[in-house]
């Protein structure tokens, strides 16, 4: 059974720092890209940021270049996203995605909601 746990989040004030972990489980972890997204209300779901199989490649939205940094644990079969020095328009729930690296399969977490005090 596949499961991907968003855990971390949570409020914190603007400037701070926070810091999501999303644990995976039930597929092959390190033959899957992992990726940040986030669904503020009334708006829709947006890629924050996306790590590549090997972690050797990473790419971020423009909003959070430069304050936000994706990373991967193979070993632990988690992803994470530090998010420093985040401002109230950062609140959101955030996912955690997995895409397969060769295919089309994905799997979604179940989202974690993070709200920035100003």
């Amino acid at each position: 059974q596949v499961q991907l746990v968003e855990s971390g989040g949570g409020l914190v004030q603007s400037g701070g720092s926070l810091t999501l972990s999303c644990a995976s489980s039930g597929f092959t972890f390190g033959t899957y890209h992992l990726r940040w997204f986030r669904q503020a209300p009334g708006r829709e779901r947006g890629r924050v940021a996306h790590i590549s199989s090997s972690g050797g490649m990473k790419n971020y939205a423009d909003s959070v270049k430069g304050r936000f940094t994706i990373s991967r644990d193979n070993a632990k079969s988690t992803v994470y996203l530090q998010m420093n020095s985040p401002k109230p328009e950062d609140t959101a729930v955030y996912y955690c995605n997995a895409l397969a690296a060769r295919g089309i399969q994905q799997y979604w977490g179940q989202g974690i909601q993070v709200a920035v005090s100003s």
